[in-house]
């Protein structure tokens, strides 16, 4: 089981069940989400994902007509990228966790539009858009 939480501490959630993979993601919508050069997802099943604590403060964001993003509504934390079209998949945002995963990201998605600032200097394989 991996714990995580918001960075206000106000919504905490588990995860009780295998992540599938992680990825670093270098889309516009992400880097602008995370305010970073890239986010790190985990793949995993949303019904794996437990909130203990602070549901009420989880928002919703209909980020384009193919996704959904969830966040803290008191701090702005980044929970949950959930694809429409698979209910059975979600990529919750590494950067909440508060344990290890024991698992590192294996690869980069949509490294063809990257920040032009950042460049990427590890091995993992780069997919100039999502994993083909």
């Amino acid at each position: 089981m991996i714990a995580g939480s918001c960075l206000c501490g106000g919504i905490r959630y588990e995860i009780r069940g295998p992540i599938h993979q992680m990825q670093n993601c270098h889309c516009g919508m992400c880097r602008k989400a995370h305010g970073a050069a890239f986010a790190t997802y985990a793949g995993v099943n949303p019904r794996d994902v437990v909130f203990t604590q602070g549901a009420e403060l989880i928002a919703r964001y209909a980020s384009s007509a193919a996704a959904e993003r969830s966040f803290c509504s008191r701090c702005g934390s980044n929970l949950l990228f959930s694809p429409n079209a698979s209910p059975d998949e979600a990529w919750i945002a590494v950067g909440g966790f508060d344990s290890d995963p024991q698992q590192r990201a294996g690869f980069h998605i949509y490294v063809g539009s990257k920040a032009s600032w950042f460049e990427i200097t590890d091995d993992l394989t780069q997919y100039p858009v999502e994993n083909e």
